[in-house]
């Protein structure tokens, strides 16, 4: 068993599947809102990735711009469609659950029709370099998804904490109510949190594009992964998430090495079944007081 293999790859798929568990963290903490529409989301920007390569050019920094892009314009639509018309009505979360779902099913079904079931690849981003690092091999692919990961979410964190709108979204995650009783709009701040997570969700597609490949439905594992490693984290909380996303993916690098590919989604389960026994609200969980008045 090769330690520093499992530990590179691990650390890569933190980075990839934590971007998507962020942005469902971010989601639920500013609108009490799980975003089930992710599947469709990843799909979406993958295929927004792949039309710019294609009929573009295949220059790595405009085919990831592409995805980002696409995939804060899908984060927008779903605000458009299951955030707004439904976020000051009764039992909004289970209606918004609800709508978010429905569009993941049938955006999916309408991305089929639209380019066919066959898996499209995107051009590699990264090159096909290599560096020996204590005797660990890591390839160009595994440094560029983590190091991109890393920066955008850097970049993210800093513009929350500096901007306006940024603060805006802060204080929504805080306690929502207030936040609205001191003039906070709640639709217009809802449209940047999506836009901002849908963005996230892009790049994560892009990035597990570079290993796996584009096709309709291939946002669904990564979002019940992303869901998975948002609940081991606790729901609402981004350190949690982070957290999370570092255990989970050493729970698939290991059982991906140890037994195969095809054991990963149940000792996922298992392992979050055990933390939850323990730890109800996750890890790093916490308790919206204002949302359950």
């Amino acid at each position: 068993m090769n330690i520093g293999f499992i530990v590179s790859n691990a650390l890569t798929l933190a980075c990839i599947y934590g971007t998507i568990a962020i942005g469902i963290s971010l989601t639920w903490s500013s609108l009490g809102l799980v975003n089930m529409a992710y599947g469709f989301i990843f799909a979406f920007s993958g295929y927004g990735a792949w039309l710019a390569s294609v009929y573009l050019a295949p220059f790595p920094p405009l085919v990831m711009a592409a995805g980002i892009l696409t995939g804060a314009i899908g984060g927008v639509f779903v605000c458009l469609v299951a955030f707004i018309p439904v976020h000051d009505k009764p039992n909004f979360p289970i209606r918004a659950l609800i709508a978010t779902l429905a569009i993941s099913l049938a955006g999916n079904q309408v991305l089929l029709w639209a380019f066919g079931p066959r898996a499209k690849s995107l051009p590699q981003l990264f090159g096909r370099g290599k560096v020996d690092l204590f005797g660990v091999v890591l390839t160009a692919d595994k440094i560029g998804a983590s190091l991109s990961a890393i920066v955008l979410l850097s970049l993210i964190l800093i513009w929350m904490r500096s901007s306006r709108r940024g603060l805006e979204i802060r204080a929504m995650m805080m306690n929502p109510h207030a936040a609205a009783i001191v003039g906070i709009g709640v639709r217009r701040t809802a449209i940047s949190v999506m836009a901002l997570t849908g963005a996230l969700a892009g790049l994560a597609s892009v990035l597990l594009a570079q290993t796996y490949y584009v096709a309709p439905f291939s946002g669904i594992t990564p979002m019940v992964k992303g869901l998975s490693i948002a609940l081991v984290g606790g729901l609402g909380s981004v350190p949690g998430a982070v957290i999370g996303a570092i255990l989970l993916g050493f729970n698939e690098a290991l059982t991906s090495s140890l037994l195969g590919g095809q054991y990963v989604l149940i000792t996922q389960f298992l392992l979050i079944i055990v933390i939850l026994l323990f730890r109800p609200r996750g890890i790093a969980g916490i308790l919206d007081k204002a949302r359950e008045a």
